[in-house]
């Protein structure tokens, strides 16, 4: 059984899950809805399936809820890899380590290592620690202009444009590239997204995003700087926008696959 936990930001036009979900009925493959809120997970009456999180809220509830049922069961993304995502400063400290090439990032508490951090680039990129769809994320070139600690800042890059790229266990299966007329180019952020060929380039560094999490399938964030993709931030529960590729299809597939792998353990 797949048991299939929904993305709360879905809606009629743009149902992440239900995409999905259709994929899996027309497969045949048997699922069902699961409820986070309405579960004790200490009743072990979930043992031996496999749970995609198409979204989450980001609370702790849910993350120990999602820790408790992973002793037990196999969950697509698992609840690590998601919770790296969710913060920025995690993802950019993994994403060093593999050598992935990144924008220069400060993170801190102190004021003063902020302040000379936007001295030394000019304008820096602010973006909360935890967030989602671009909320929170603006330019700033004074240190007069930040909000309470603490600092998750980016070097700025001027570009007209990002791409992100969908990961199926470390092969690049889409991209998107992303436009708007301000700052974010995030679609949820009024931004406008068409499908794009992926180059060699964009799979290796996106691949290697995703390793570096170690994610069974997310979305990577790429931005242009000096001739060479960076990566601006992982995402562990992605939606498909503008895809040229039926993206629910192949999540339905990995799914049955994952399914299978886990019953004959």
């Amino acid at each position: 059984m797949i048991r299939i936990i929904q993305k709360p930001t879905d809606t009629p036009d743009d149902n992440s899950t239900g995409m999905v979900a259709a994929e899996l009925t027309r497969m045949k493959a048997p699922w069902r809805y699961l409820d986070l809120a309405c579960i004790d997970p200490f009743a072990r009456d979930i043992r031996g399936e496999l749970i995609w999180v198409c979204g989450m809220r980001q609370d702790q509830a849910s993350f120990e809820l999602l820790n408790i049922l992973a002793m037990e069961n196999r969950v697509v993304n698992a609840p690590d890899a998601i919770a790296t995502c969710a913060s920025k400063a995690r993802t950019t400290g993994l994403l060093l380590k593999a050598d992935v090439t990144t924008p220069d990032t400060l993170f801190t508490s102190s004021r003063s290592a902020a302040a000379s951090f936007i001295e030394r680039h000019g304008t820096v990129v602010y973006k909360p620690l935890y967030g989602y769809d671009g909320n929170g994320i603006f330019p700033l070139t004074s240190a007069e202009d930040l909000p309470a600690p603490p600092y998750y800042l980016q070097e700025y890059i001027e570009n007209d444009r990002d791409y992100r790229v969908f990961v199926i266990e470390g092969e690049a299966v889409g991209a998107i590239e992303r436009r708007s007329d301000g700052f974010a180019h995030n679609i949820h952020q009024g931004g406008s997204g068409r499908a794009v060929s992926i180059s060699p380039e964009m799979a290796e560094i996106a691949g290697a995003a995703a390793c570096a999490i170690g994610i069974d399938y997310c979305g990577v964030d790429l931005l242009m700087h000096e001739g060479n993709y960076t990566v601006l931030e992982v995402n562990g529960t992605p939606n498909w926008h503008c895809m040229g590729v039926p993206i629910p299809r192949f999540v339905a597939q990995y799914l049955v696959e994952q399914e299978r792998d886990s019953r004959g353990r």
